[in-house]
């Protein structure tokens, strides 16, 4: 009872903690920079993707807009990629004309949902973004691209 006493009349536990977090630093500054560094990025992510109007969406989910709501599917991925095998009906638009503002093919498809497929879905996030500062109202992103759809076996249309 008088250890606990002690804490709490002369400093108390944050006290210690602080100290000890202090001599940690001090004693490991280039591990603490890294540290703080890979908390801040952490931070800054989970803030980017919770006010982000782009959201990444599940293979279940992507099947039900694609059947449900028209949705079109745009596979950023190279052309040789794509056709080794990619969405049935997806588009395959290159990134730098997604870059450049080039969106004639997708004109048509304004006012639907757009499901941007790339390998893995972390290039797609960035082009995602593109097409909803050009006008697109409902851009989402396939969460895991198409590796996550094979992964999967769901089917892939092969050429074209």
């Amino acid at each position: 009872m008088s250890a606990v006493y002690f804490l709490l009349t002369h400093g108390g536990i944050a006290s210690i903690m602080l100290q000890e977090i202090t001599q940690f630093i001090s004693q490991h500054p280039i591990l603490s920079i890294a540290w703080i560094a890979l908390f801040i990025m952490l931070i800054t992510s989970i803030f980017k993707s919770f006010f982000s109007n782009i959201k990444e969406i599940t293979r279940a989910e992507a099947i039900r807009l694609i059947n449900k709501e028209n949705a079109a599917v745009v596979d950023i991925r190279a052309p040789e990629d794509y056709r080794r095998g990619h969405i049935l009906g997806a588009i395959n638009l290159a990134t730098k004309e997604i870059k450049n503002n080039n969106l004639q093919q997708l004109k048509q498809h304004k006012m639907r949902p757009i499901i941007v497929v790339c390998a893995t879905g972390t290039t797609a996030i960035s082009l995602a973004k593109n097409l909803n500062k050009a006008g697109f109202e409902s851009v989402l992103v396939l969460k895991e691209g198409i590796s996550g759809w094979s992964g999967e076996n769901l089917p892939l249309v092969r050429g074209k």
